[in-house]
């Protein structure tokens, strides 16, 4: 089982909340407790946007919880139909993310059964609004993600893995079934990459240098994910056609072969060169004495195809093997796209890279 510091945020939320009610003297702090559930949220930038839905959907939820609980009493019948007509609402005002602490406002309030209704309400308004708040303080000040660090090493390890998998992959060695397994899993890896790249994205810089090299370090990770994804669908087409990839003739097998252990490498040098770990210059992939230019590489392809006609060999297929020379080709292009950016970056924040990464990456 594995905590991360969202479970042990909300734990501190919950017993901070229930700590300033009891402090206040608040009768049934436990909906405090309640509220800074709903209220935690994975980032600073997504609490500032939430807190104020939040403190609207509690008063939706405790107006119209006072208002029936005046004209129809305390019956189940009205409870559900105020919690009717608060989805309602909260649904017309597009705040559906706030909708549960609506409805725990609605509930908490109208279970009374005394007199002074609208004294306890009021309470139990403010015992709510307490845990929004604070839970909104335990996102601003208890350990505030570095989410930069937490994508980058995402993307570094999911990559090493798609790397070796597609290694093993063009020379025939992996077992289909545990590729197929492995490609549903990288795919899930990914979502949660974009996940972290939104949440990266979403972080605030208040200084004006600051900004600067937070948005030229989200073109690179823009352009490091776009890679990663084309080195998964390069995987993917070798997956698929794995057959037609053994039928083809020896020498071009190799070809392709050399082709993508160097962009591989190439790959795995541009995340080293990311973290300082590599000098901005260097590149194997450009230094490759054996390089084989893309127009090059499609008149081969072409040359191959032709001799296959005449010789009639009818296991060759062309058509298969384009779409993986496709793939190969686009992610090669993705992969200098991402160089280029990551020397740009460099170039003007060097610095930066070597301070963050420095104890994260060896």
């Amino acid at each position: 089982m594995k905590l991360g510091a969202r479970v042990f945020k909300t734990g501190v939320a919950i017993v901070f909340a229930l700590f300033i009610a009891e402090l206040l003297k608040l009768p049934s702090p436990v909906f405090a407790g309640i509220a800074a559930i709903f209220a935690i949220q994975p980032s600073i930038y997504r609490s500032y946007q939430t807190i104020v839905e939040q403190v609207q959907a509690n008063i939706i939820g405790a107006t119209i919880a006072v208002i029936f609980g005046l004209l129809f009493g305390h019956h189940v019948v009205a409870i559900g139909i105020a919690v009717i007509i608060a989805i309602g609402l909260m649904l017309k005002f597009k705040l559906e993310k706030s909708l549960s602490l609506a409805l725990v406002s609605v509930v908490a309030i109208m279970e009374f059964q005394g007199d002074d209704f609208l004294t306890f309400g009021l309470i139990r308004f403010v015992t709510i609004l307490v845990g929004v708040l604070a839970a909104f303080v335990v996102n601003l000040v208890f350990l505030p993600p570095k989410y930069e660090v937490k994508l980058f090493r995402k993307i570094y390890i999911l990559q090493d893995d798609i790397i070796r998998w597609t290694r093993l992959a063009v020379r025939q060695a992996s077992e289909h079934t545990s590729t197929k397994t492995a490609l549903s899993k990288f795919k899930n890896r990914m979502l949660r990459v974009d996940t972290l790249y939104d949440f990266y994205k979403e972080e605030r810089n208040y200084l004006k240098n600051k900004k600067y090299v937070k948005a030229r370090k989200l073109v690179v990770y823009r352009q490091m994910i776009l890679t990663s994804k084309k080195s998964l669908e390069l995987l993917q087409r070798l997956h698929n056609h794995e057959n037609e990839l053994a039928q083809l003739p020896t020498q071009f097998h190799l070809m392709i072969q050399e082709r993508l252990d160097s962009l591989l490498t190439y790959h795995e040098q541009l995340l080293l060169k990311y973290t300082g770990k590599l000098k901005p210059e260097h590149s194997e992939w450009s230094k490759s004495i054996d390089y084989v230019q893309r127009n090059e590489l499609m008149e081969i392809f072409i040359k191959q195809i032709n001799f296959a006609r005449e010789e009639g060999d009818t296991e060759f297929s062309s058509y298969h093997l384009l779409y993986i020379l496709s793939r190969i080709l686009d992610y090669e292009e993705n992969l200098e796209h991402l160089d280029t950016l990551i020397v740009s970056y460099q170039s003007y924040h060097g610095h930066e890279i070597n301070v963050e990464f420095e104890e994260e990456f060896i």
